[in-house]
């Protein structure tokens, strides 16, 4: 009988940014890595986020899901997970500050009945089936974050997770080296390890730097300080909280995420901030301006979040006035960068002072650069390599740094999201079929439903407009009774639209009176049809637009 293979299925993170999510599969058995979303770029009109194409899972048979693993609380890790678990109802296993922002979601998406969420610590063994599971932490920009080691029938993999190597981390928790050193003597068959920061020379600067900045910024502060950052990001409200602490001003909590995860930080003793330090929105707006702190959210120029509704000027119980100090700690997701930009364009139109990264070290990142990048690969010593967690550069950028250290180029795969790996008993490797592994879109209440060519439809409407047409012809001689009328919707008619209009209802007539009598020929629609192609034709040559036409033709 022949033996089952490892199957490793990449459904998110590779070749994107965000929406992270892995399968490992043996025999039937089944255990997920992370279940994140991605934001949508500005071209994604209407998408609230985009969730990973999990159909193999839930359409292949026999499959067990023993369990989903989540390595840590940021959105692009644990942002589907409501969608997974309503269809693959799995024990979720997470470490207990994880826990506590799944919670959170899990809640607020009426799922904590749906299946156990189960707490392990950094260092603890999970069994799983036929997988046996070794956790270990490691420094990114959240805590309790953990890689894996995973046993398989066939051998080691190690999933490193969202890493860099930090040796002076705010927590005091820096990677564990000693389970990674382990790996190397255990004998390492595959090293999946994440490629954010691939195209980025040295060592990502430590998350201490921040610190500094943020003094010399509060030293600075003519007024009231807003502070933006990742809701989930607790190390920088803590490095928040302990500088307004340092410089003499209380600390008021904007946005319900934040508050939310805040006090779920807190209770679990994440994070160490005085009761006598943190005041309410309404105290805070009585306090003299060099006295408070806000802390919110909109790093990425949500438009709901509270930053983008300061630069609005739409926030419930706060105006942007002169002397504010806005600092932004957090980099532009890609795609994110002109909404970010606007915001903090916004923001200086209201007479803010705008602090980002560009300007002073007020955020770094939580993934590996380069020489990290090396140094995993040089501690874990892997027979195989697959970049994973990056857009395609900077997955071919870290195959190339693998190749540097050592590693054969045959025993390194670049692969995106859907192609299978796939690992024998003699531990050799191949790349599989690939899946499905593109985007399902959220839109409200609609999951997978939106498709790229509704997209399109609605990149067309935002660009050019509509035209809506509607005539009535006779049954009998086929010829236009009455005027044909027109309606457009963000179709800007240059000149004189009136006698625009009047050229484009004579092009609609003339096309009908044309049309020929055939009944054979003319099916419902073929009219409609006709016109739009004539009117689009038309108005492409003229005018160089192409907005979206519907024509309605009536026979009496």
């Amino acid at each position: 009988m022949q033996q089952p293979t490892l199957k490793i299925i990449p459904l998110g993170g590779l070749g994107e940014i965000g929406k992270n999510m892995m399968a490992f599969e043996y025999g039937g058995d089944v255990i997920i890595v992370d279940a994140g979303m991605m934001f949508p770029d500005g071209g994604m009109h209407g998408i609230d986020y985009i969730i990973p194409d999990f159909a193999y899972l839930r359409t292949t048979p026999d499959l067990t899901i023993r369990a989903i693993i989540i390595t840590h609380g940021h959105e692009d890790h644990i942002g589907a997970i409501g969608h997974v678990l309503a269809a693959l109802p799995a024990p979720i296993y997470a470490t207990p500050f994880t826990c506590g922002l799944l919670e959170i979601k899990l809640r607020e998406a009426h799922l904590t009945d749906r299946a156990p969420l189960i707490r392990f610590a950094a260092g603890d063994t999970l069994d799983l089936g036929v997988f046996q599971i070794e956790t270990f932490h490691v420094c990114h920009s959240i805590p309790d974050c953990v890689g894996l080691g995973i046993h398989t029938p066939v051998g080691l993999i190690v999933h490193t997770g969202d890493f860099k190597f930090d040796h002076t981390p705010v927590d005091h928790k820096p990677t564990d080296y000693a389970r990674l050193s382990s790996f190397a003597q255990q004998g390492t068959l595959l090293l999946l390890s994440d490629s954010t920061n691939a195209d980025r020379p040295g060592w990502t600067p430590s998350e201490r730097v921040i610190d500094g900045a943020f003094d010399q910024a509060f030293r600075a502060a003519p007024g009231r300080i807003i502070v933006a950052t990742f809701a989930s990001l607790i190390a920088r409200v803590q490095q928040v909280g302990d500088a307004a602490q340092r410089h003499g001003r209380k600390l008021a909590i904007t946005g319900h995420t934040m508050s939310d995860n805040i006090r779920m930080a807190r209770e679990l003793d994440y994070l160490t901030l005085p009761d006598s330090l943190i005041v309410t929105m309404d105290e805070a707006i009585k306090l003299p301006a060099r006295e408070i702190v806000f802390i919110a959210t909109g790093t990425q120029g949500e438009p709901t979040a509270a930053l983008n509704r300061l630069a609005a000027g739409k926030h419930r119980q706060l105006a942007i006035v002169q002397g504010d100090t806005i600092i932004l700690s957090a980099h532009p997701i890609p795609g994110n960068e002109k909404s970010v930009s606007r915001t903090i364009n916004n923001l200086m139109r209201r007479g803010a002072n705008v602090i980002y990264d560009a300007l002073a070290p007020v955020h770094v990142s939580g993934h590996a650069s380069q020489e990290e990048q090396k140094l995993m690969i040089g501690l874990v010593r892997p027979r195989y390599f697959v970049p994973v967690h990056g857009e395609l550069r900077q997955l071919r950028q870290h195959a190339l740094l693998a190749e540097q250290v050592g590693i054969p180029r045959e025993r390194i795969a670049v692969i995106e999201n859907g192609t299978i790996i796939e690992f024998d008993q003699a531990q050799n490797m191949t790349i599989g079929e690939r899946i499905p592994g593109g985007y399902v879109f959220v839109d409200g209440p609609s999951v997978g439903e939106i498709t790229f060519d509704v997209l399109h439809d609605r990149k067309i409407l935002a660009r050019h407009g509509v035209v809506l047409v509607s005539a009535v012809v006779n049954r009998e001689t086929g010829q236009v009774i009455g005027q044909p009328q027109m309606t457009t919707h963000g179709f800007l008619l240059h000149g004189d639209p009136e006698t625009l209009l009047n050229t484009l209802c004579d092009a609609v007539r003339h096309t009908l009176d044309h049309v020929p009598l055939d009944r054979t020929l003319i099916m419902d629609g073929t009219r409609a049809t006709i016109v739009q192609e004539a009117l689009g034709k038309l108005i492409r040559n003229e005018l160089r637009r192409r907005p979206k036409i519907f024509a309605l033709v009536t026979e009496i």
